[in-house]
């Protein structure tokens, strides 16, 4: 049969590993004078193989047959065939054994219960570009952003939405310190070889979560580092998350950190006040509390930054009116989140921006822009004005928030001082504001 004349021949031309992950699962469906018609497991290793392999199929086949053409498709209502090695463990035809190294997945932690934002939409849709094979954002993505703003949950949705919709495919997902742990046991075990295998022959997708942990560690990096340079340069998919920015990570080799950011770097941004009182309705509803407007509110205005508070708030909220035999109402929310924060929500730049963003119906993105009507001009101004006024923000911090520099905002500060003695509107606007700000 020709199809197993050609698989003899890529045999000799590929590395084992390559051959036995691309190729042996591949069967011959249909062959005629003219067709040699492949069927492949899932949509995600069709498309790998008509990438990177199917030319060399079809120079193989002119040279050993009279096939015109080699055409490939997914095999159709075929049920997965389970391999078992050693250990009993369950596996996928195609994967090696040992291949796969995942984290534990949270169940709730998908796409579909992401909830997208301006400070998170270019996040989503490079990582749903990723998890679908999509190369729109580039095989690489480097995302940081401070603690719970959603990285580890848009890290295990591609991994969810992957072993879905392709799950031939060979995934390592886990922490850089778990890395940095397995390549320690490998020097001391005398296992190198087999543990650099496993990240460069056996790994279609790595995901590696806390890069940041790995300062100071210059084995380490060295290691990842030459990991990182061949699976971009082969093209498999690669996505890192940290909780700092790759410009200020400290004790990070050069070139390390080049490697890093050789594809897309986006921030994840503390979410705004309208993604903020999604997120809120959303989890209320799952926790069967309703989605009461006044409710929403209050938590939106009060809780920024850090989701995960929103979820212990709500938590809180649940469990305060079941013990009372009560509905959840605003005084049982301001119960549980001042307990949270305090007395008063602590104002900070991200809180006065959200606020006049709100109050003026301009957008972050607005406020950040480089437009001169006054109609964002005026509120970007004001906001700059109140942050001096309420907060221990530089003068640079506070530029850096809406993308100016320190002089813009001094100059704003004046603008505002001088508006507030000449005209009375004004001064009422940011007084009303004030008030506002210290509820």
């Amino acid at each position: 049969m020709l199809w197993n004349a050609i698989k003899t021949s890529l045999r000799g031309a590929l590395s084992e590993s390559e051959f036995g992950l691309w190729i042996k699962p591949l069967e011959c469906q249909r062959q005629d004078n003219k067709v040699l018609e492949l069927v492949g497991p899932d949509r995600f290793f069709c498309a790998w193989i008509e990438d990177r392999y199917l030319d060399l199929i079809r120079h193989t086949a002119e040279e050993l047959g009279e096939i015109a053409d080699v055409q490939l498709k997914v095999v159709e209502n075929k049920p997965l065939q389970f391999a078992s090695d050693q250990r009993g463990q369950l596996r996928l035809p195609g994967v090696a054994s040992g291949g796969v190294r995942l984290r534990s997945l949270h169940p709730s932690f998908t796409f579909d219960q992401f909830m997208v934002g301006e400070s998170n939409l270019l996040a989503r849709s490079a990582c749903k570009a990723l998890a679908t094979g999509d190369s729109t954002f580039g095989n690489c993505l480097f995302m940081n952003s401070t603690t719970g703003l959603g990285k580890s949950h848009l890290t295990q949705a591609v991994v969810h939405q992957v072993l879905h919709s392709a799950p031939s495919t060979q995934l390592q997902y886990l922490t850089a310190q778990q890395f940095s742990a397995e390549m320690v046991k490998g020097i001391r075990t005398h296992s190198m070889e087999q543990f650099s295998k496993r990240y460069i022959n056996d790994c279609d997708m790595l995901l590696v979560e806390d890069i940041h942990t790995l300062t100071g560690k210059n084995k380490t990096q060295e290691e990842l580092n030459t990991i990182l340079d061949y699976l971009i340069k082969s093209g498999r998919r690669v996505i890192l998350t940290s909780a700092v920015a790759p410009s200020k990570l400290v004790g990070i080799d050069d070139d390390f950190r080049s490697r890093m950011t050789s594809g897309l770097v986006t921030g994840i941004e503390s979410p705004d006040y309208e993604t903020r009182a999604r997120i809120i309705r959303h989890k209320l509803r799952l926790h069967g509390l309703g989605a009461d407007d006044e409710l929403v509110g209050f938590i939106a205005d009060n809780l920024r930054g850090d989701v995960r508070r929103i979820e212990s708030a709500i938590i809180g909220i649940k469990a305060k009116s079941s013990l009372r035999n009560v509905p959840p109402d605003l005084s049982i929310a301001k119960e549980v989140i001042y307990g949270l924060i305090g007395s008063s929500a602590e104002i900070t730049g991200e809180s006065i921006r959200d606020l006049i963003g709100k109050q003026f119906r301009v957008s972050i993105d607005e406020l950040r822009s480089r437009s001169r009507k006054r109609s964002v001009t005026f509120p970007r101004q004001v906001a700059m004005y109140l942050t001096r006024k309420y907060t221990n923000i530089s003068l640079a911090d506070i530029g850096t928030i809406y993308n100016r520099d320190h002089s813009t905002v001094l100059y704003a500060i004046k603008s505002i001082t001088k508006d507030m003695s000449r005209q009375i509107s004004v001064r009422e606007q940011v007084e009303m504001l004030c008030a506002k700000l210290k509820k």
